[in-house]
C-alpha cells in the first residue's frame, strides 16, 4: 500500500491535475485490493447538499460520500462532474475517487441545526454510494444512522450488491424514518453488461440483491435506465428483463431511453466506435451535434413498447419523462429541535421548500427528472 501525504492547503507539484490544492486533501492513497484506483480522501466542509431550484429532481437535498465512480459505466450522467476537479470525464472519473472520510459527522452536526426541518434527502442521485470504495470506507452506515437518528427520511438509489451488507441496520432504522431503496438494472445481457458497466455487480447479483430488500419488507424499485437504442430497447429483451425484474420481487420500474449530456457523449461515442461501430451512424443520427435526448419520436415509440409489457408483468410503471410525484414521509414528523422523536408512519406525505413554493402558484407539471 502506498500512501501519498499532503499537507491541508499546500500545493503538490507531483500532484495530478486539479489536485494541486484541493482544500481538505488529507491524503491519497493506491491499495493492491483497486489496482488502478486512487482514493483522494478529504475533509468535507459539508455533508447536505441543496439542490437548485432550477433542478426538476423531486427532492431538495441529496449526499454524495463519494466523487467519481469506480463502476465506470460508460454513459454515467455524473461524468462531466469531474472536469470541476480538471480531472477528465473518462479514465480518471473511473480512477480518481474523491472520498469525504468525515462525512457522517459533518452531516451530524448539520442535522442538529434548529434551521433543519427534516426535509427527504436523496443518495445515489450522482455517483453511488454502494461502489466498491464503499467496502473499504463504510460511510453509509454513519449516514444512515445520522438520517434516521434525526428524524430525517431518506432514499438509496444504487447499482451496488453491496447495499446487502446494511440491510439489517436499514431494516431497524426503518422503524424510526421512512427509507426507500431502489436499484438501478439497465442491461440484463452479462456480455454487453461488462462491456458498458465493467465495475458494476452482474444484473443477477443486483436482482438478488432486490430479493434480499424485498424480503426484508422494502417494496423496491428498479431503474431500467437507461433504455439503449438498438442494444436493448426490443420487445423480447424488455419482456425478458421484466419478467426477472417481477421475479425478483420488485414493486416498480423506472424507464427512459439514453441521454446524452456533454461530459458523456464523447466517452459513449467512443464506446460505441470500440464495440459496435455498426451502430455509430444510428447513434449520431438519434443524437446529432449537441442533442441530449433521443427524438420525441423514438421515445414515444419506446414507451408505446414498454408500458403493457410492465403491466402485463404485474408492476407498477412510470417513465423518466413522466412528472415526479414527491417522496413520501415527514410532513407529520417529529417537532423541530427533536432528533430521534420521528414515529414510523409510512402513510405521511412530505413537503419539501421547493414544494411548498409551488403550491403557492398555479400548478405546472414538472420537467422530466432524470437520473442516469
Amino acid at each position: 500500500m502506498r500512501w501519498q501525504g499532503q499537507e491541508l492547503g499546500m500545493a503538490d507539484a507531483n500532484a495530478l491535475p486539479g489536485m494541486e490544492v484541493l482544500d481538505g486533501l488529507v491524503r491519497s492513497v493506491t491499495t493492491p485490493e483497486f489496482a488502478g484506483v486512487t482514493f483522494h480522501e478529504v475533509a468535507a466542509k459539508s455533508a447536505l447538499n441543496h439542490v437548485p431550484r432550477s433542478s426538476s429532481m423531486p427532492f431538495d437535498w441529496t449526499i454524495n460520500p463519494y466523487r467519481g465512480c469506480t463502476h465506470a459505466c460508460v454513459y454515467c450522467f455524473a461524468r462531466g462532474t469531474h472536469e470541476y476537479l480538471d480531472l477528465d470525464a473518462g479514465k480518471d472519473f473511473d480512477s480518481q475517487i474523491v472520498v469525504k472520510v468525515n462525512v457522517d459527522e459533518v452531516l451530524r452536526r448539520e442535522l442538529a441545526r434548529p434551521s433543519w426541518n427534516r426535509e427527504h434527502v436523496a443518495l445515489g442521485t450522482n455517483t453511488d454510494p454502494y461502489q466498491r470504495a464503499e467496502g473499504r470506507y463504510k460511510l453509509m452506515p454513519g449516514i444512515a444512522t445520522a438520517l434516521a437518528e434525526s428524524g430525517t427520511p431518506f432514499s438509496i438509489l444504487t447499482k451496488g450488491s453491496l447495499l446487502r451488507r446494511d440491510l439489517p441496520l436499514l431494516t431497524r432504522l426503518h422503524d424510526q424514518v421512512p427509507i426507500s431503496i431502489a436499484m438501478s438494472i439497465a442491461v440484463y445481457d452479462d456480455e454487453l453488461q461488462q462491456a458498458i458497466e465493467p465495475g458494476t455487480p452482474t444484473a443477477q447479483a443486483r436482482l438478488d440483491t432486490v430479493k434480499a430488500a424485498a424480503d426484508a419488507g422494502f417494496p423496491v424499485s428498479v431503474f431500467m435506465m437507461p433504455i439503449l437504442p438498438h442494444l436493448t430497447d426490443s420487445p423480447e429483451a424488455l419482456d425478458a428483463a421484466l419478467a426477472r425484474v417481477r421475479a425478483a420481487g420488485a414493486a416498480r420500474v423506472v424507464h427512459g431511453a439514453l441521454h446524452l449530456r456533454p461530459g458523456v457523449k464523447p466517452w459513449f461515442m467512443q464506446w460505441l466506435a470500440r464495440e459496435h461501430p455498426e451502430l455509430l451512424p444510428v447513434y449520431r443520427g438519434l443524437y446529432p451535434g449537441a442533442s441530449v435526448n433521443a427524438p420525441q419520436a423514438y421515445r414515444s415509440m419506446l414507451a408505446q413498447r414498454i408500458r403493457p409489457l410492465v403491466r402485463s408483468h404485474g408492476l407498477y410503471g412510470r417513465s423518466d419523462e413522466d412528472p415526479w410525484r414527491r417522496p413520501v414521509t415527514a410532513g407529520a414528523g417529529p417537532a423541530q429541535g427533536q432528533p430521534g422523536s420521528a414515529q414510523p408512519n409510512p402513510a405521511r406525505i412530505i413537503t419539501t421548500s421547493r414544494g411548498r413554493a409551488a403550491a403557492k402558484v398555479r400548478p405546472q407539471a414538472p420537467e422530466p427528472a432524470r437520473l442516469f
